[in-house]
């Protein structure tokens, strides 16, 4: 895009009509591209928001005995500031970041499902209107933004803050989950000719990677927020202990979540620091396979380590050692990166531009969160640092000191692309060194308060030695920061109205969304450079002294059918989903409680039902196969009657709930059937799912509508309806099989 370019599009957007339109196309948009912007907007306004949060909360903490906030409201911003940052900046500006470049980097004109891309996005600002819609009904939650319980049940947290909070962040996760699926499904199914998995660019394999992690850990928090809603809506039981449920049961829970969600927020910080560093060091990363590989592993052991947040619990010799010892394993991958980074500078001829300087100091803050982060793998030290502000410093040296230095670093450095301007260098030095001076200010020297004894979580301190201006230090670095992040919108504004313009390839980067438009056409490409190597630009500047080949040389590649591909991706979410109401079941079957149970169930009954749901999964494969042979006959017959076994099946079950309703068995009874209504309850929901869709397909069947890729979808949803017979075998041994043997 040009001067001329620009001036003109400007010039039609005067026009109030194409005005109306332009708004109107935003809103309705599936453009990977423009979605990503809004996710990027959406994720400064948030920014803003979360910031004045912790500067209200530094403000209290500047001075000893300070009642500028009263407690409560400190509790509140405490948690809003938190879920904020987390939920509603950092996740949406990556995963704005990976929906715009990762499809340009593999050739791909958009993602694989671009409505299910904007059903995501959109979810994002509805979950953050909920979470702070709480603040007018009754107050914000004041429960931490890991809401343990039992201060987060209603005997403690009465008011509608918490409900708001686990509905918004439910909302939240199913986003988050829809966008891992396109993310797999983009990467599996379409790729450009070529692009062999290994050529990929490392910002879109560690985000590929990382798309799994979300896949298989936030689903575990979305189960334990439906239980700790049911808890609260409909008086459960899960997590109250005067009630026979366990507060210890939601910190493995939210923390079997919250660890991995820690690599969920730095991967696209890795992927954006292994694009940078390389070209402005004018060297192929150092390592490749050990870079791509070490995010797999950190992936892996991410799932076996989050017992190191409960070390002071009392989970026993056995389970602290296990969680000690991964979570000093999981520092060897991490610190492989490092050391790749670190050599493809080594005699590298490094340009010190703002992108670069981001990265330099993510690499410095990262290495010092590394080093303080071992000493919680380490029992007796964290018993000593878990309650202090040791542990805030060291939060805040993974979340601000790695990830949001590299988030800068790649905004500067995709700016162009995405604007067709660059933005200002010396604008940008100022941000930077704003940015670094006022962070080490604000959390260096909470490491030695921790040090000193002064304990998180609390809204003020007495005047104890050095605490004041100590604090009152931390404080003046967070108005460091505020100011750099002023300058930085400011920077964006002016220069994406203003800036210069940056041509196709400002930087002499070597991956293929630089070897389009700055910014890319609708469809990203006109022509598509041949994929040879890992480096397709570098291969036509340089056809001389060309990269090596990497694995077959051929454009054909086999791409699986995106639909199966994002079907069977939701069915690994949802077996994580059911995995913990499953483990959940048994952690309280092996402690029986008074009152209704097992017995109560009438398990012969149940087995004729069920017997209806699993000959359900034959007459859907045979359905399956009229519908491969286009016999309309066999495939109207077979669906039908594959829809009324479901039907008698969902009959079957609310037959039961009925009759342990008339017994006066609910939700609320007991632990049992807390447990057992919770269960059962979801999958029912699941069938109810199933029994929706599948009469689409009778309908279209109805019609003789077999248009192309009318089987590709209805093998997508028998995958679904395979999958919930399963999660029904696994429920009816546990719940009505197993205690027949006990």
């Amino acid at each position: 895009m040009n001067g001329t370019t620009t001036t003109a599009t400007l010039a039609t957007l005067l026009d109030p009509a194409a005005r109306a339109h332009h708004r109107l196309a935003w809103l309705s948009t599936v453009d990977h591209k423009r979605i990503a912007v809004l996710y990027l907007v959406t994720g400064l306004f948030f920014f803003v928001v979360g910031g004045i949060e912790a500067l209200f909360m530094r403000l209290q903490l500047a001075v000893p005995n300070n009642h500028f906030l009263h407690p409560d409201t400190f509790n509140q911003l405490f948690t809003m500031h938190g879920t904020t940052m987390i939920f509603l900046v950092v996740m949406p500006v990556s995963f704005g970041l990976v929906n715009y470049f990762l499809p340009l980097q593999i050739g791909a004109r958009d993602m694989a499902f671009p409505r299910l891309n904007a059903f995501g996005f959109w979810l994002v600002p509805f979950g953050g209107i909920l979470l702070h819609f709480s603040v007018l009904a009754g107050g914000a939650p004041a429960v931490g933004w890991f809401s343990y319980t039992p201060l987060s049940e209603t005997p403690y947290s009465s008011t509608l803050g918490v409900d708001y909070w686990a509905v918004a962040l439910f909302v939240l996760g199913i986003g988050s989950i829809s966008f891992a699926i396109n993310i797999i499904a983009t990467v599996i199914s379409r790729r450009a000719p070529g692009m062999t998995m290994r050529r990929l660019p490392l910002f879109t394999w560690i985000n590929f990677v990382n798309a799994f992690i979300i896949i298989l850990a936030l689903p575990v928090l979305n189960a334990g927020l439906a239980m700790l809603l049911i808890d609260r809506q409909l008086e459960g039981h899960f997590f109250l202990p005067f009630r026979g449920g366990s507060a210890v049961l939601w910190q493995h829970i939210f923390w079997a979540f919250g660890h991995p969600e820690v690599y969920i927020l730095v991967f696209p910080a890795f992927g954006i620091v292994s694009e940078v560093i390389p070209v402005f060091s004018r060297k192929p990363i150092f390592g490749y396979e050990f870079v791509a590989g070490s995010s797999v592993a950190i992936a892996i052991l991410s799932m076996s380590v989050w017992g190191h947040h409960m070390f002071t619990v009392g989970m026993g010799r056995a389970a602290d050692s296990f969680f000690a010892i991964s979570s000093l394993l999981i520092a060897i991958p991490t610190g492989v990166k490092v050391l790749n980074w670190t050599a493809t500078m080594v005699g590298g001829r490094i340009r010190f531009d703002v992108p670069m300087l981001f990265c330099i100091a993510f690499l410095v803050q990262f290495l010092c969160a590394g080093i303080t982060g071992i000493s919680h793998a380490v029992v007796p030290l964290d018993w000593q640092t878990k309650n202090s502000y040791f542990l805030i410093a060291h939060f805040h040296f993974v979340a601000v000191g790695a990830i949001v230095f590299a988030i800068m670093g790649g905004v500067q450095y995709w700016f162009p692309k995405m604007s067709g301007r660059m933005l200002s260098e010396r604008l940008g030095k100022w941000t930077f060194w704003l940015m670094v001076i006022g962070f080490n200010m604000t959390f260096v020297i909470q490491h030695v308060l921790g040090l000193l004894g002064m304990p998180r979580r609390v809204f003020t301190y007495p005047d104890l030695p050095h605490w004041g201006w100590m604090n009152m230090l931390s404080t003046v670095g967070v108005l460091f920061m505020a100011a750099a992040s002023l300058i930085l919108v400011w920077n964006l504004v002016v220069s994406f109205f203003g800036g210069k313009i940056a041509g196709d390839n400002p930087w002499n980067a070597w991956t293929l969304e630089w070897a389009t438009t700055s910014p890319p056409p609708h469809e990203n490409f006109h022509v598509l450079p041949p994929i040879r190597s890992r480096r397709p630009l570098w291969d036509i500047a340089n056809p001389d002294r060309p990269d090596p080949v990497v694995g077959k040389n051929t454009s054909e590649i086999e791409s699986p059918d995106k639909n199966k591909v994002g079907i069977l991706t939701f069915i690994l979410s949802e077996a994580g989903f059911f995995a913990v109401l499953l483990l959940a079941y048994l952690y309280f079957y092996a402690r029986p409680q008074p009152g209704p149970g097992p017995k109560e169930l009438a398990v012969g009954r149940t087995l004729v039902f069920s017997l209806c749901l699993f000959a359900s999964s034959f007459t859907l494969w045979r359905s399956e196969i009229a519908m491969s042979k286009r016999h309309r006959g066999a495939l109207l017959g077979w669906l039908a009657l594959t829809i009324a076994l479901g039907g008698v099946f969902l009959v079957g079950q609310g037959t039961e709930y009925w009759k342990l309703f008339q017994t006066g068995v609910d939700v609320s009874t007991n632990l049992f059937a807390t447990t057992f209504f919770t269960l059962t309850g979801f999958h029912g929901l699941h069938v109810l799912f199933g029994l929706i869709a599948l009469p689409i397909f009778l309908w279209l069947a109805w019609q003789g509508d077999f248009a192309l890729g009318r089987e590709s979808a209805f093998a997508a949803a028998g995958y679904y309806w395979h999958f919930v017979d399963i999660v029904w075998v696994f429920v009816l041994l546990t719940v009505y099989i197993l205690p027949l043997l006990r």
